[in-house]
């Protein structure tokens, strides 16, 4: 089976309360002399203290076009992804020539050369390294990109592949947007990266083993999540209807998913969720049935980092790994959710 060696995460070193956070969003997204009852409520309610943001907080008011934000996305992307990829490599106990597959996650910039491409002689990867940039799977793209190294390493069980995800939220805010959309995004999204090494089942490796996993797309809900590409950037797509969808899918597609292996959610020894924000929480929670304290990691990285896009997920993870200690046959189940709608299950084993 393909085993989990190792999870990195970085962040940019500007870190700010929420208070000034809230503050900020005020300055750039509401009119001179607005009410921001509405923005000062929503900010209260996401559960998040504290943010990290790839720039200076005085350096937003700079920022004159959606070209600035895209390349202050790129200088920053590759710093945090060097940091996140040497980490991982290097707590798997492997060098960087080992490496096979990198693939990069993100969706919150672009860039031609791909971030992954720049960071190859940065880190030291192999010049025939494979290389996958992946765009638009969002807040799923964790899961997912877990799930898609475990394809590969089955066909390839002697190779060593890395998938890294860097998100920079705060570059997309939209200045002058007082939406309800956009006033969440600014109360909820942070910034930060992570990189996980993976190896296939002929190499020796510790670290749970991934089982199995499962996508799902759901019917009709492509309004639900994702950008709307604006001449000023990427406007968020965020429908109130998000922790509805949870609701009424995810129960069927993880009991259903769990049966296939012979197990249920009370099998499950740890839970690895993305931390969508507050009520999301909420939806996994009630409809999955779980204990007091299931949730409690994701919770943390909410609070601590707010939500960061692909990487929240593979920072519970990261935090998973750190301090849970689930005795050897025991399972886990790691998933997140995002545009398409859609959710991506990663059955983990230790």
């Amino acid at each position: 089976m393909t085993r989990i060696a190792a999870v990195r995460t970085s962040f940019p070193p500007n870190r700010y309360p929420q208070a000034e956070l809230t503050d900020m969003a005020a300055r750039m997204c509401l009119p001179g002399g607005a009410d921001r009852r509405l923005l000062d409520r929503l900010h209260r309610s996401a559960r998040v203290d504290f943010r990290h943001l790839a720039l200076p907080i005085e350096e937003y008011a700079g920022l004159d076009g959606f070209g600035a934000a895209n390349e202050a996305y790129i200088a920053t992307a590759v710093e945090l992804g060097a940091e996140s990829v040497s980490g991982a490599i290097k707590a798997a106990g492997l060098e960087p020539e080992d490496v096979d597959l990198i693939m990069f996650a993100s969706v919150t910039g672009v860039a031609a050369p791909s971030v992954d491409a720049r960071l190859v002689e940065r880190v030291g990867l192999r010049r025939d390294v494979k290389r996958l940039p992946v765009f638009g799977l969002g807040c799923v793209a964790g899961a997912a990109g877990i799930a898609r190294l475990h394809d590969y390493l089955r066909g390839w069980p002697d190779h060593v592949a890395v998938l890294l995800s860097v998100e920079l939220c705060s570059l997309t805010v939209q200045r002058g947007d007082a939406s309800p959309a956009n006033l969440v995004a600014s109360a909820l999204f942070g910034d930060g990266s992570a990189a996980v090494v993976a190896c296939g089942a002929g190499r020796e490796a510790h670290g749970p083993a991934v089982v199995a996993t499962r996508g799902h797309l759901y019917p009709d809900s492509a309004h639900v999540m994702g950008w709307e590409v604006r001449d000023t950037g990427f406007g968020v797509l965020l429908d109130a209807s998000v922790p509805d969808m949870v609701r009424r899918y995810l129960a069927d597609d993880v009991r259903d998913f769990l049966a296939e292996h012979g197990l249920t959610a009370q099998d499950m020894a740890v839970w690895v969720c993305h931390p969508g924000g507050p009520k999301v929480l909420d939806a996994v929670a009630e409809v999955l049935d779980l204990p007091a304290g299931a949730l409690e990691l994701t919770w943390r990285s909410l609070a601590a980092n707010g939500n960061l896009s692909s990487s929240s997920v593979l920072h519970v993870l990261g935090d998973t790994l750190d301090e849970r200690r689930p005795r050897p046959g025991e399972y886990g189940l790691l998933l997140a959710m995002g545009p398409g709608f859609c959710s991506e299950l990663v059955l983990l084993r230790w």
